[in-house]
């Protein structure tokens, strides 16, 4: 179901959905009331939602379907800064994941978006909600794949092949910690980063979401934890204590200067299907960072993050993957215990933990 004020809004969402053969648009509402009417009549897989309605905001309406009938629900907004401290309250709320409606008109970003906002459907359609069911094993397939999907080839090499632990690799003993997550990830990561301590080893982030929600994302965070968080700006140093987010929209980047971490943030294809991708992350720590890593994976659908995990690994970092009860889409996750790229399977509440004694060891 699509809810949204505007007609025009709902066309084409119900256009870029119904392009793909496996999903259809059951209802379309143009305010939470004429919504309430469709759901006694018909449950949906996932509803989209707006934020700003006339007669009842999306939170609201959120929050009361949260409490009687407990659907995926994806919100939908636009592009701006200004909205992105209401959408991490959605989050909270109980919302699984958030896109930005399709510019129609801008042919570069409706075609990047049509593909963002099948897949996050997808992902919706899989999720476990609050007090809602859990959809059967299989129940949602395969993304469809209209375009070409790349790998971090596109962004950067492969690792080189030098045995993990190289003399190179040995000149520091600080620790950097690689954390990658997309579908209900924005409450795991606020779980494990409020559980640290303020002298935690330096960690960076790639959470899927558009750009400026991450720099809302970091803020709210950076009230909650003691440890310093911040949307990542390309240069900033990896320190004792801080974390960097990677900008929605950018690729972020390990780099090594001398016996200290940097970051670099900067613009390229998407990767996985995603811009910032946790493979272009994961590779870049496997190729500067080496056994001076700890790479871990956590909830999300899809399959980015994965090949970037093994690499990780197999340069000689401590890896590990959230576990499947703890997980709202356990996709991410499951594809890199697949490739025997972690080294341990975790519960979400032991994240925090499994983290500062692989990072001391």
């Amino acid at each position: 179901m699509v809810i949204d004020d505007s007609a025009s809004v709902r066309q084409t969402m119900k256009a870029i959905l119904e392009e793909d053969p496996e999903m259809e648009v059951v209802a379309t509402a143009a305010d939470p009331f004429a919504a309430a009417r469709h759901l006694q009549e018909q449950v949906p897989d996932v509803i989209t939602l707006d934020v700003e309605m006339p007669r009842m905001d999306g939170i609201t309406f959120l929050r009361k379907l949260m409490q009687q009938c407990p659907v995926p629900v994806v919100m939908c907004s636009s592009l701006t800064e200004e909205g992105s401290e209401t959408l991490l309250e959605a989050m909270h709320a109980g919302a699984v994941d958030v896109i930005l409606k399709p510019r129609v008109g801008v042919a570069d970003h409706l075609s990047e978006s049509r593909l963002m906002i099948r897949d996050t459907v997808k992902a919706a359609a899989r999720a476990k909600v609050r007090g809602g069911r859990r959809p059967a094993p299989g129940s949602a397939p395969a993304t469809l794949n209209p375009q070409p999907k790349l790998t971090a080839d596109a962004v950067l090499p492969p690792p080189p092949t030098r045995p993990a632990g190289s003399k190179a690799m040995s000149r520091t003993t600080e620790m950097v910690v690689c954390i990658g997550a997309s579908t209900g990830g924005t409450e795991a990561l606020r779980e494990v980063l409020e559980a640290l301590p303020a002298n935690s080893p330096g960690i960076v982030i790639v959470q899927h979401m558009p750009e400026h929600f991450t720099r809302a994302f970091a803020r709210r965070l950076d009230g909650l934890c003691e440890v310093s968080v911040k949307e990542a700006e390309d240069g900033d140093t990896v320190m004792r204590g801080h974390v960097l987010i990677a900008p929605g929209g950018k690729h972020m980047l390990l780099e090594r200067q001398g016996a200290r971490y940097l970051v670099s943030v900067r613009d390229g294809p998407l990767v996985s299907r995603h811009r910032p991708s946790v493979d272009v992350l994961f590779r870049s720590a496997a190729r500067c960072a080496g056994a001076n890593a700890v790479g871990i994976i956590m909830t999300g659908m899809g399959d980015d993050g994965a090949r970037g995990l093994l690499e990780m690994k197999q340069a000689g970092a401590r890896t590990m993957a959230q576990d499947e009860a703890s997980s709202i889409v356990f996709g991410m996750p499951k594809e890199a215990i697949a490739r025997g790229a972690a080294d341990r399977i975790v519960p979400l509440g032991a994240i925090a933990q499994e983290l500062l004694h692989a990072a001391a060891r």
